[in-house]
């Protein structure tokens, strides 16, 4: 009766704590129950302490119980005194029912109430206990001890407690846990105990592990991969419960980020136990909600395998190459096409993941990609390629998410893989008419190339845009970075759906007119005020078509500029701000300013000084890089991430995450009503290199830019008349007047090249808010003007270097001439000596002569004397002689030395040492008149 009275008074009180009457309008009752709570707790932990007869403290504990778990004060009561009670019975361990007690006691003590009310800033005793409770490390050791005891509701209850610490407060007690020895080997234990316990003790490993590498490691050399699968393989695969479902998701924390563990595993048990999860049994076409959760659970486990581990670990790379080999080694592509393409009545969300794990598998991996590309599907006679199956899903299937899956393979298949993308690009044949007009079920031969030019062209018909955008994006991959495909596309011709009304035209004129349809159907929905989300990405899709196919293109851009009206809608399509949006108008003006970079033409008005003109007079230069400026800031372009890990498949988000088409569907719905950009499927086609590709070719674009508009055209094409001479005009007045006209207009083209690097350089440094952007230099201006004196500098240099090397031959012209006539000089020197000596030899005969003619006699003076003139005339003639010819070579000496004079050179130095001979024989000449003196 006494028990009952207690009962009476804690429902009274308790009870109406939970109420929303009293507690929120009376503050002091709240008070009152604080205060009898804690009387309360205090007097029921006494009796548990100190009573007498066990009955007694069972009744406390009990009562202790229902209390804390109805009650946030009993709660927060029972977290000031409630815990060395209870941890003193846990040590005790003399009578069981009060140690299971305690346990529950504890369990409740962690748990939230559910169905009370907290304010926002209010205690949360949970946490509150929980936090308390996990800082002695001594009680996560008590706890972990009980596991060892017989009684099957002590292990039970224990697991539940841990399970709730690691809730509440999971870094703490996984550091916890791994100081305590034999701690997780303790719960491993678990695995192999009666299925409640076991199935207990796997749900409190998936907690236990998630993002605690050291636990993993522990856990996989303590043999987890076997028991694993050992659970899988006894809940019957796919087709088991949920526990089936906790195994998968405990194996994928422990292969999440963990390069050695998937090593591991490979090399131990392989990979063929999650592949046979995969493996679709029966014929049966059912799928319930936990199956599907299995499936994807086990791709997902797929999914961590083919990403290999942390991006940071070196060894990364090759573990995910590895992967991706023995995967397809062991026939996974199979299971996956078969899940994704063959199984038609599989969920929507099997299919799509499925799609994720094939584009996976042969990323950056060759020998998957020929694997892929030879791979056939169906039963005979309908056999075709999976490609053509996986093309064929993305042109007529109702989901976005399913498409977004399937065109991911494409993108996978194509990237860095100019063998596949020809291979693909040479099925590219329009097809008649009457084929044209067929649906893709009633053809299964239908090459790829047919079938996607068959979606391509469909709009023409039907006037429907959304296959013709989903053939463009897998036409984008084809020839993204290929310029050979993006040639054999420019020449395809497409019939015009009536032919009467005009001849076939081509492909790319073709998707400029659907982007204008495209901006057509925008217009409506936006004046009807239309919520539908599938026509506000057609834009962005095939301007990013675009955007890949004129790049590094010139034979495209010229087929582009062919028909004036594109460039009139270009320019329309960047200038209009009503109907467009934000991406759509930054990737027109990415069109346009490919136009002109890769612009090659020389036809007037086609050529790039044209385009840039066209821009500057139709839309400003300043809003044309403004629209860039704004594109970079939209949320599609900043919001890209480079790598996004899936979001890890757990209890609390599966079911949501089995429906994700519905919710997807609804988030497009209510993103397409606040930003027409902000749309699921945008977000997945532009990924990050799409993105970054726009941004190299922006800094392109402004670039060649400026230069085109500070630079004049090369060629002109019209002589002014003031270069013509005149009828009665002499070639001096001509000269002269044609001068004074060149100079006058050098000096305009220089201020006008001036004007026009300071206007580039602002407008290319001005941002969206008006802003000039920072640069090395300082401002625009001085940018400019620096750009223009650097550049006149450089020519003024050049000349000065042509004019350096020209002085340079003219002197190494004159050093030759005058080693040639210093050589003359040397000869003639050489001659002038022997004549000398000659001379010098005719006077010692003619002094001979004379002491024999004195000593003979006065009968010869005659004969002598004769001799003697005859002997002068002839001396003075050959002298007269020697001096011309002296004279002669001492005047080219004369201007030899002037010019290397000019020159720079010591003409001193160059002619010391000549004369020295010849000085020596002037004084031997001397020295024998001094002795004939004598």
């Amino acid at each position: 009766m006494k028990k009952m009275d207690l009962k009476g008074v804690v429902g009274l009180v308790f009870g109406n704590e939970n109420s929303s009457s009293n507690e929120d309008r009376l503050v002091p009752i709240h008070n009152f129950h604080l205060i009898f709570s804690t009387c309360y707790v205090e007097r029921l932990l006494d009796c548990i302490s100190n009573g007498q007869l066990a009955d007694d403290r069972r009744n406390a504990m009990a009562e202790l119980q229902s209390v804390v778990a109805e009650s946030h004060a009993a709660q927060l009561a029972f977290g000031e005194m409630g815990f060395p009670v209870l941890l003193g019975v846990l040590r005790d361990r003399d009578d069981v029912e009060m140690v299971r007690g305690a346990l529950e006691t504890l369990v409740s003590a962690l748990t939230p109430i559910a169905h009370a009310k907290v304010h926002a800033n209010e205690v949360q005793p949970a946490l509150m206990n929980t936090d308390l409770l996990s800082r002695d490390g001594n009680s996560i050791s008590l706890l972990l001890s009980l596991l060892g005891e017989d009684d099957f509701y002590i292990r039970y209850y224990t697991l539940q407690l841990l399970t709730a610490l690691l809730t509440n407060s999971p870094i703490r007690l996984q550091e916890v846990i791994l100081t305590i020895p034999r701690g997780i080997t303790r719960l491993m234990d678990m695995l192999m105990d009666r299925e409640v316990i076991r199935n207990e003790a796997l749900l409190l490993l998936t907690y236990l592990t998630r993002e605690a590498e050291e636990i993993q490691k522990i856990l996989v050399f303590e043999g987890a991969f076997e028991k694993i699968f050992s659970i899988i393989k006894e809940e019957g695969g796919s087709e088991g419960g949920v526990v089936v479902q906790d195994c998968l998701e405990l194996l994928n924390n422990l292969l999440r980020n963990n390069a050695s563990n998937q090593v591991l595993l490979r090399e131990t048990i392989g990979f063929d136990s999650i592949i046979s999860i995969l493996k679709l049994r029966g014929t049966t076409y059912s799928f319930t909600q936990q199956k599907t959760i299995n499936l994807l659970s086990g791709l997902e486990t797929i999914s961590l395998l083919l990403s290999g581990g942390l991006e940071t670990d070196p060894t990364t790379n090759n573990n995910r190459i590895t992967n991706k080999t023995v995967l397809v080694q062991r026939s996974v592509l199979d299971h996956l096409l078969m899940l994704g393409v063959e199984s038609q009545w599989a969920p929507i969300a099997v299919r799509c993941a499925a799609f994720q794990c094939i584009g996976d598998l042969i990323s950056g991996h060759q020998k998957n990609l020929e694997v892929l590309a030879s791979k056939s599907l169906g039963d005979e006679p309908e056999v075709e390629p999976a490609l053509n199956s996986i093309l064929r899903i993305i042109l007529r299937t109702s989901s976005m998410q399913e498409f977004i899956a399937a065109d991911y393979v494409f993108k996978n298949f194509c990237e860095k893989n100019s063998d596949g993308q020809k291979m693909l690009a040479s099925t590219l044949i329009p097809q008649p008419m009457s084929m044209t007009n067929a649906r893709f079920e009633e053809d299964i031969n239908m090459s790829f190339g047919s079938m996607l030019l068959h979606g391509l062209a469909t709009s023409e018909h039907d006037g429907d845009l959304e296959t013709s955008c989903r053939a463009a994006s897998v036409l984008s991959y084809i020839m993204k970075d290929n310029i050979e495909c993006k040639e054999k596309v420019l020449k395809i011709q497409l019939d015009s759906s009536i032919p009467s009304l005009g001849s076939p035209e081509p492909l790319l004129h073709r998707m400029v007119k659907y982007l204008a349809l495209a901006s057509t159907k925008k217009g409506k929905d936006v004046k009807s005020q239309s919520t539908t989300p599938r026509t506000s990405y057609f834009q962005p899709i095939i301007l990013k078509l675009l955007v890949t196919w004129l790049s590094d293109c010139p034979n495209a851009v010229h087929s582009f500029l062919d028909s004036r009206p594109h460039l009139t809608y270009l320019i329309e399509l960047v200038s209009n701000t009503d109907t467009n949006t934000v991406c759509a108008r930054g990737l027109a003006a990415v069109v346009l300013g490919e136009c002109a970079i890769f612009n090659k033409s020389t036809e007037p008005g086609k050529d790039a000084f044209a385009l840039v003109d066209a821009i500057s007079q139709k839309v400003g230069l300043t809003s044309y890089f403004m629209k860039l400026d704004e594109m970079q800031k939209s949320y599609l372009f900043s919001s890209v991430k480079g790598v996004v890990m899936r979001k890890p498949l757990t209890r609390s988000n599966a079911n949501s995450m089995a429906e994700m088409e519905d919710v997807d569907e609804n988030d497009s719905n209510n993103n397409n009503n606040n930003d027409d950009d902000d749309h699921p499927m945008l977000s997945s086609m532009f990924d990050s290199q799409f993105v970054e590709f726009v941004k190299r070719l922006e800094i392109e674009i402004r670039d060649n830019i400026v230069k085109i508009y500070s630079h004049p055209k090369s060629n002109v094409s019209v002589v002014p008349a003031e270069l013509e001479q005149k009828k009665d005009e002499n070639d001096k007045d001509y000269i002269k007047r044609v001068r004074v006209f060149v100079e006058k207009q050098c000096s305009e083209i220089q201020d006008l090249l001036n004007r026009n690097a300071i206007l580039a350089e602002e407008l290319a440094g001005t941002g969206g808010g008006g802003e000039p952007r920072p640069s090395g230099g300082g401002g625009g201006g001085g940018g400019g003007s620096e750009r223009v004196q650097i550049e006149t500098m450089r020519r003024d240099l050049e000349e000065v270097t042509r004019r350096l090397e020209m002085v340079k031959s003219e002197k190494s012209n004159v050093e030759n001439e005058a080693l040639t006539y210093r050589k003359m000089a040397e000869k003639m020197e050489s001659d002038l000596k022997s004549l000398s000596d000659a001379y010098n030899s005719l006077e010692q005969a003619n002094y001979q002569l004379e002491m024999e003619v004195k000593n003979g006699g006065g009968g010869g003076v005659v004969d002598v004397e004769k001799i003697r003139e005859e002997a002068q005339k002839e001396s003075e003639g050959e002298l007269s002689d020697l001096l011309v010819c002296l004279g002669q070579e001492q005047t080219k000496v004369e201007k030899l030395s002037a010019r290397l004079m000019e020159l720079g050179e010591d003409v001193d130095l160059l002619l010391e040492g000549i004369g020295d001979d010849a000085g020596g024989l002037d004084d031997d000449d001397d020295d024998e008149e001094e002795e004939d003196t004598k």
